[in-house]
């Protein structure tokens, strides 16, 4: 399994803004955003990135951690690519959203929809990040038995 490359997921997150506000413009009334998007993503970025931190120092076996599973490695970087995608996917939507209500932010309604948008928009980038140092603690170390053949 590659890395996740941060330029896939930053085209993903643009194409998808820009088909959900072509989207959002016909259809405005049908669609409804829970402000709980907001705290139930920050709560998902914060689980992972303790499992990142906690991954790395038993990866790195630091002292007083339990040596970890390979497989549980490997599923935690399944999680953190998945994750990193689904972020990029919602984070255009929000995006989407938030832009097209932004140009209808002298209405109340829209106005009060788009600091739901933007700051949903935040959380998922918060949660894209936190995938992304996830993976990244899944890496196997280089030993410096290794460094020195070279």
């Amino acid at each position: 399994m590659k890395p996740t490359h941060p330029g896939h997921l930053a085209a993903l997150l643009v194409v998808v803004a820009l088909i959900f506000w072509a989207a959002v413009r016909h259809f405005y009334g049908a669609f409804l955003l829970p402000w709980t998007a907001i705290p139930t993503v920050l709560l998902l970025a914060l689980g992972e990135g303790y499992s990142g931190w906690v991954t790395k120092a038993r990866i790195a076996r630091k002292p007083d951690t339990k040596p970890v599973e390979p497989l549980a490695v490997a599923r935690l970087a399944a999680l953190a690519k998945a994750s990193a995608y689904a972020g990029a996917v919602f984070a255009g939507i929000f995006a989407g959203f938030a832009a097209y209500t932004l140009e209808l932010f002298d209405r109340e309604t829209p106005r009060s929809e788009f600091f739901v948008a933007a700051g949903s928009f935040v959380a998922c980038v918060v949660l894209v990040c936190a995938a992304l140092y996830l993976e990244h603690c899944c890496r196997i170390p280089k030993d410096s038995d290794d460094r020195n053949s070279d």
